[in-house]
């Protein structure tokens, strides 16, 4: 029998997940093709961190959409709790981004003050007030910049949740279906060929991550997605050690879960699919955030982990239409903000599909930005 729906979604990640969730809100007859299982990748290798103040710094489409999305979580949160029964476990208690020396200081109190027309509830706190707030903070941190409107979620739960919600709305999931191509004709896109047999349908969205590059070869692009490997640790306690994720900008954060664990990362290597966990990697990881939380060293090793992230040349992610394919839309290269974007993503990529495309927001996004990436 054949196979056919409105919109067939490749990649069972976060995002590719909370644009199904969106399209089925609206009634869209929705199937995600997933080749292993949903958020079996980035999505459950995160720390799922809302840092969009913490990590962007400066204004721009990039900026304003992360700010977007993360004002969508607490609604969120509710939504797909009463929908699937799944809490996304979205813990609002705030983040510091710390200053390590006092050269470091003016930077991050140019931040502050950047930051500030758009949350007038962050501050600049020195030493002694960072420790008052966080008292296993190191005594050499030279202040910070507190974000107490910051929060962070389990991005597992969050994919699954959106999953699921779609599910329930009537969307279809084939895990464990590896898509193989496309199929097409003259230059609209029909539907997706796979290892299960094809499913035809009137639009495909491609979301698969740091993979995304390979599908879309044969569309005539090459969007410069590619992977970065990161490797992550946690440590377990019985009584927290932080109650406030820790941001450092080099290459370290702590983010203390509701279970007692503290999320510790991450590493960062590029042009790598490689998801081995390495002694050298964790060893710097773990000198890192013993030098901001020495406390850390006494807290029982819970894990070790590895995801690979997606990363475009620019650095901003794609979204968007394909410019030689119709019907063809990708969502892909989020890098360290898939979890943070993933909100704004569903509704931007399912109006999009619905022909009301935020065209101001998305035109830095669009696939085409860059000529060349068009042979």
């Amino acid at each position: 029998m054949k196979k056919t729906f409105d919109v067939a979604i490749i990649g069972g990640g976060i995002n590719g997940s909370s644009i199904a969730y969106q399209l089925s809100k609206i009634g869209k007859r929705v199937v995600i093709i997933e080749k292993n299982h949903l958020a079996c990748e980035a999505s459950s290798a995160a720390a799922g961190m809302l840092a969009a103040q913490a990590e962007i710094e400066q204004d721009g489409p990039f900026f304003q959409l992360a700010l977007k999305s993360q004002a969508m979580f607490s609604n969120l949160s509710t939504e797909l709790l009463e929908i699937t029964g799944i809490d996304i476990e979205f813990v609002q208690k705030g983040m510091i981004k710390i200053a390590e020396s006092e050269e470091n200081v003016k930077e991050v109190k140019q931040q502050v003050a950047f930051q500030r027309n758009w949350d007038s509830d962050i501050v600049w706190l020195d030493s002694h007030s960072l420790r008052e707030l966080e008292p296993s903070l190191s005594p050499t941190v030279a202040g910070g910049m507190y974000l107490p409107n910051d929060g962070h979620v389990q991005p597992a739960k969050l994919s699954l949740a959106f999953a699921k919600a779609a599910e329930q709305l009537g969307a279809k999931i084939l895990e464990n279906t590896e898509a193989l191509s496309f199929i097409y004709e003259q230059d609209q896109v029909i539907g997706v060929k796979t290892a299960l047999g094809n499913i035809h349908c009137n639009q495909v969205v491609l979301s698969t991550g740091a993979w995304a590059s390979i599908l879309m070869h044969e569309t005539g692009m090459d969007l410069t997605v590619y992977p970065v490997k990161g490797e992550c640790f946690s440590v377990k306690t019985d009584s927290p050690i932080i109650n406030r994720t820790i941001f450092s900008d080099k290459r370290c954060y702590l983010v203390p879960k509701r279970n007692g664990e503290i999320y510790i990362g991450a590493t960062q290597i590029d042009h790598t699919f490689d998801k081995n966990v390495t002694p050298g990697g964790i060893s710097k990881l773990v000198e890192r955030a013993v030098q901001l939380v020495p406390e850390i060293k006494n807290a029982p090793w819970e894990r070790v982990w590895a995801g690979v992230r997606p990363q475009t040349g620019d650095g901003l992610p794609y979204i968007g239409e394909h410019p030689l394919w119709k019907g063809l839309f990708i969502a892909s290269g989020h890098y360290r903000n898939g979890i943070l974007l993933s909100p704004v993503t569903g509704t931007l990529v399912a109006d999009l599909l619905e022909g009301k495309p935020d065209k101001t927001l998305l035109s830095a996004f669009r696939l085409d930005r860059n000529k060349e990436m068009v042979y």
